[in-house]
């Protein structure tokens, strides 16, 4: 389909174009490295806009905030000095909407992904970027479907088994919100998550991944820090997040392999018998005082761990039974059932967690950073990336993507330009540079 818009010729001529607003964007765009784009694999058909003309509009639309990429092509037709400075020649027409949708949905997610990083050593190599307090959350993304129009009647609207037509590739996922300081309101929503590591001192995003919305967030953060420290080997001293994360192998990953200190909430349903006791043995003890008995070590597929079940010794011996035929506690799960039943984790050092110590203030000072994730997702959300104009895991992807190159170019140009107190002054740094 042709473009309902024709080229328009300049307004005043290159050496015209006003170096108070637009050459703005060219000390912008000239600190991001766009050659990965150029090695990925030529579009067929017609001829191919530039693939970094493209994306430095996608981030001029970021910064603009522009809702839609309907929105983002009547604005560069308008201003046609402003698309000159983005890339765009004279002679050419705007690209259509089709264009930057394809590009959204073609391109793969990990060039976008070589740019960002590009950017990322770059802030690592000035200092802005230490890599010492990393904090991690999640960010919900919601898919532009009927589902979520709450104005509409949808069948099924939260059957988590269902595909939907308008995006194949999203999910059902939930999100906290406060309305006040005592009420806990869990909303549900079909899309993705974009799962964040963030330096907590500089406020910038380290590292970012795009899941459909049914995936939990406790999944990915060891990848994220294998891949962190694989890649950029940072100093890392400490890891924050909140009680979705409290995982006896991501605590056990922390300590061993980074050798930091986990700090990380407690969740209170990882904990339903803190006080339960070991024996000398490593069986653990019941509540009427008795050893119990092991039943073997297996595989729990349902939640990834080896894990070590124990029984109830009068249940599982009769040698036992002849002695204590009766549960001295009068265990309801003795009366009703087989009686009670104990499993210990294997594959993990439960013991790092008990290390912790959560009330000292050392914790509660660390834990306080965690408040850099809720700012940088504030700065994200203000460029548009929790609401995509385009479906699809990959077209996501690299929408969530570019919101978080254009968080970082933003803020190595701030310091180049020796304006480092300006590094997350996402839209208002064009104007006041």
């Amino acid at each position: 389909m042709k473009s309902i818009f024709h080229p328009q010729s300049l307004l005043f001529s290159p050496e015209e174009i006003s170096k108070k607003h637009l050459d703005r964007y060219d000390s912008l765009l000239s600190n991001i490295n766009f050659s990965p784009l150029k090695d990925s694999h030529p579009s067929k058909g017609r001829n191919p806009f530039p693939k970094d003309v493209l994306l430095s509009c996608l981030i001029y639309k970021n910064i603009r905030s522009i809702p839609t990429l309907s929105d983002l092509v009547r604005e560069l037709n308008e201003h046609p000095n402003l698309a000159f400075k983005l890339g765009l020649l004279p002679s050419k027409s705007i690209p259509p909407v089709e264009r930057f949708s394809s590009f959204l949905r073609d391109i793969p997610n990990e060039f976008l992904q070589s740019i960002r990083e590009d950017l990322l050593l770059k802030l690592i190599t000035l200092g802005e970027i230490s890599g010492r307090f990393l904090s991690t959350d999640s960010c919900p993304v919601f898919a532009p479907v009927k589902e979520n129009n709450l104005k509409t009647i949808v069948k099924d609207r939260f059957l988590k088994t269902k595909i939907l037509k308008g995006d194949p590739d999203a999910r059902l996922g939930i999100y906290v919100t406060f309305p006040n300081e005592n009420q806990k309101k869990i909303s549900y929503f079909w899309g993705y998550k974009n799962h964040v590591v963030i330096d907590a001192l500089s406020e910038l995003p380290v590292s970012g991944i795009t899941k459909p919305a049914n995936i939990h967030d406790s999944n990915l953060l060891i990848p994220q820090l294998k891949y962190l420290k694989d890649t950029f080997s940072l100093p890392t001293e400490a890891v924050i997040a909140d009680s979705a994360f409290d995982s006896a192998s991501i605590i056990e990953f922390i300590v061993k392999e980074l050798n930091a200190k986990p700090v990380i909430a407690k969740n209170p349903r990882g904990n339903q018998n803190p006080e339960l006791k070991i024996s000398s043995k490593g069986a653990p003890i019941c509540i009427a005082g008795f050893e119990m008995l092991s039943r073997g070590i297996f595989f729990d597929k349902i939640q990834n761990r080896k894990r070590h079940k124990f029984i109830c010794p009068i249940r599982g011996s009769k040698k036992f039974a002849k002695k204590i035929p009766v549960c001295p506690w009068w265990h309801p799960k003795f009366l009703n059932g087989s009686g009670c039943i104990t499993y210990l984790r294997v594959d993990v050092d439960e013991g790092i967690r008990k290390s912790i110590d959560y009330g000292s203030e050392t914790f509660k000072k660390l834990y306080n950073l965690r408040v850099s994730s809720e700012r940088i997702f504030s700065r994200l959300l203000s460029i548009s990336m929790q609401s995509p104009s385009v479906t699809g895991l990959n077209a996501v992807s690299n929408h969530c993507t570019i919101a978080h190159i254009t968080v970082l170019a933003v803020a190595l140009t701030a310091i180049k330009e020796n304006k480092r107190d300006k590094i997350r002054f996402i839209k208002t740094f064009i104007p006041n540079l």
